[in-house]
């Protein structure tokens, strides 16, 4: 399966927003993608980057709408699943979620990611937060998504591992290189793919890419700044995969079953005097 990561620059605009996700929409669709991905708040801005346009949240949801419909309708033309990063708008005085929009090649929103982990500016000023895991399952393969800051949460990722999860598509809009740092070691210490997926303006920090279950980046965008696409075939059959995906992920399930210790355990007054010489 192929998968597309991309690195649109984005504005506070979603009408301009809109027409660069749907050109890398139709780019990643020739290149033969069955999902492409995209960053936080690709659709709709987001907050980090313009505290003062989402303030009070005075904006007018009209075009995000329409935008959102538009993507979504293309994506069921391309026969395209689309993982999109948005503010999510709720009823009445409730603040907004930060959103992945999941969109089937069918043309439908089939689910959606609402950030758990929100940092403090966010989750006291301007977003709602959310509570529940998202995997879906394309073509054989199991993802599981997360959003920025929640890098630096490991339960996040073991949660997704235990539930089977393939490759984590992970969105951003940060210029902090460290995060492509844990997410390569998230990667190989839990033989994952995993997709990373920023703006073009955060890319001279850490540019959009895959990095494969051994931990080394499988492709990226070039970290110039400009948009771009990356597309890479998850193949669980590569040779240098083999170790982590048949050797290293099957082992590590059973030493943390422990079963095969607790079989081994000794009783050895050695073993338990631990100020023994």
């Amino acid at each position: 399966m192929t998968i597309a990561a991309a690195q649109p620059l984005v504005t506070c605009d979603p009408v301009e927003n809109g027409a660069v996700v749907r050109a890398l929409m139709r780019e990643a669709h020739e290149r033969g993608a069955r999902l492409v991905q995209f960053p936080e708040g690709a659709l709709t801005g987001y907050v980090g980057q313009a505290k003062r346009h989402f303030a009070g949240w005075n904006i007018d949801w009209a075009p995000v709408r329409a935008q959102l419909d538009e993507i979504t309708a293309l994506a069921g033309e391309l026969d395209l699943w689309v993982v999109l990063g948005g503010n999510h708008r709720l009823t009445g005085p409730h603040r907004p979620h930060n959103s992945l929009y999941v969109i089937s090649n069918r043309g439908e929103i089939v689910d959606r990611y609402d950030k758990r982990y929100l940092s403090h500016t966010e989750v006291t000023g301007y977003y709602s937060p959310g509570f529940e895991p998202v995997v879906v399952d394309v073509s054989g393969f199991r993802f599981g998504l997360a959003l920025c800051i929640e890098i630096n949460f490991a339960e996040v990722f073991l949660d997704y591992l235990h539930r089977g999860v393939d490759c984590v598509l992970f969105s951003s809009f940060s210029q902090d290189p460290v995060f492509g740092v844990i997410a390569q070691g998230y990667a190989a210490a839990n033989c994952q793919w995993f997709s990373v997926s920023v703006p073009a303006q955060c890319s001279p920090a850490m540019p959009s890419g895959v990095i494969g279950p051994h931990g080394s980046w499988l492709g990226q965008c070039a970290a110039d700044g400009h948009s771009g696409l990356v597309c890479v075939d998850l193949d669980r059959q590569a040779p240098e995969l083999e170790v982590a995906l048949h050797v290293a992920r099957p082992w590590r399930a059973t030493a943390r079953a422990g079963t095969i210790y607790t079989q081994r355990r000794v009783a050895d007054p050695r073993s338990s005097d631990r100020t023994a010489p």
